[in-house]
């Protein structure tokens, strides 16, 4: 069958590539695959800067962001034929350590985790897939293609929980919300905070386009410069891994403000700023960075319930670009207008 495939640790070595159909021990669900979405870990992944396919092999199916239509499914299983589902990315270690064995793999604390597509298993980008029950999430037949924002979504559920945890600690009461970075996960980052009603403000570089135009239908604040943000604020989500960026907007943060960092810069850029100054200015207002990534299971059901309250005329103007698998290194090449950008597995 026809994947998605590249060579682990080798640059520019994105293939159609022809692999074996998926193995029993990936899972008793056999599944169609649908689409599957690219984010900066797949543009890195492809740059061979890190990634690991199974053991003994050369190759990696990559695609963590997945929907597919189930095929074959146990009658125990909770899916059957024709249902929509997409899977979770990490599974447990095998040892496992304290918070795997919790279900909370997503803060794995040994790093012999496993992760779909990223790390020793092969991903969802196959006509293809198998998957555990317990790792399949199921997604409602009305989503039809944006049940491939499942995965991203589910991302931000994890980081709104983080920073209501943290919160948590003192009064919480959030106003004001800065997302940094208006990709997809800036964008549903938004999407959440709009949802629970609070003054959401994106700040990005692009100046028009449909990232501005996004931010405004959520009835949200478009910046292209920090310096004009008018309100201080409680919440900060971090989506694109500046240094600068991440040390100005710390720096805002008032009395017991949380900051929560969900991007990583993919290039080897440093900052050299004033830490002494910034720690000082944290501890003196209590206030809290925090990092999240990946999320657990009950994430990714988090996710459904808040694309179930988006307005779908929104969710599908997110996804900007469709790529059929045949020529799917394209969606490598970013557009001027492109937010998320999904690879048709059937196509």
């Amino acid at each position: 069958m026809r994947a998605m495939t590249v060579r682990p640790g080798k640059g520019n070595s994105a293939a159609v590539g022809d692999v074996p159909q998926p193995p029993v021990a990936d899972g008793s669900i056999l599944v169609e695959g649908l689409l599957t979405g690219i984010c900066g870990t797949d543009i890195e992944l492809v740059s061979g800067a890190f990634g690991s396919g199974r053991p003994g092999a050369d190759t990696l199916v990559i695609g963590h962001e997945s929907l597919g239509r189930v095929l074959e499914a146990p009658g125990s299983s909770g899916f059957a034929a024709g249902d929509l589902v997409a899977g979770v990315v990490r599974r447990p270690d095998p040892v496992p350590c304290p918070a795997c064995a919790r279900g909370e793999w997503d803060f794995c604390r040994n790093g012999q985790y496993t992760e779909r597509g990223i790390k020793d298993m092969d991903g969802y980008g196959a006509e293809h897939w198998r998957v555990d029950p317990y790792f399949a999430v199921p997604v409602p037949a009305a989503f039809g293609h944006l049940g491939v924002l499942v995965e991203p979504t589910s991302i931000l559920t994890k980081a709104w929980e983080q920073i209501d945890r943290v919160g948590a600690r003192s009064w919480y009461a959030p106003q004001h919300v800065l997302v940094t970075g208006a990709g997809p996960i800036g964008l549903l980052a938004a999407l959440i905070a709009r949802q629970r009603g609070y003054d959401v403000h994106v700040l990005d570089l692009v100046d028009d386009g449909p990232k501005p135009e996004l931010v405004r239908a959520l009835g949200g604040t478009f910046l292209t410069d920090l310096s004009r943000l008018e309100v201080v604020p409680d919440v900060v989500i971090e989506a694109t891994g500046v240094g600068q960026l991440v040390y100005d907007c710390a720096s805002l943060l008032p009395p017991a403000g949380v900051m929560c960092l969900a991007g990583i810069h993919p290039g080897p850029a440093t900052v050299d700023v004033q830490l002494d100054a910034l720690v000082r200015q944290l501890v003196v207002r209590n206030a809290a960075l925090v990092g999240t990534v990946n999320a657990g299971k009950r994430h990714y059901a988090d996710a459904v319930d808040v694309l179930m309250a988006a307005a779908r005329p929104w969710l599908e103007r997110l996804v900007t670009r469709t790529v059929p698998l045949s020529t799917w290194p394209d969606a490598l090449v970013r557009e001027p207008d492109d937010i998320k950008v999904v690879v048709d597995l059937q196509g």
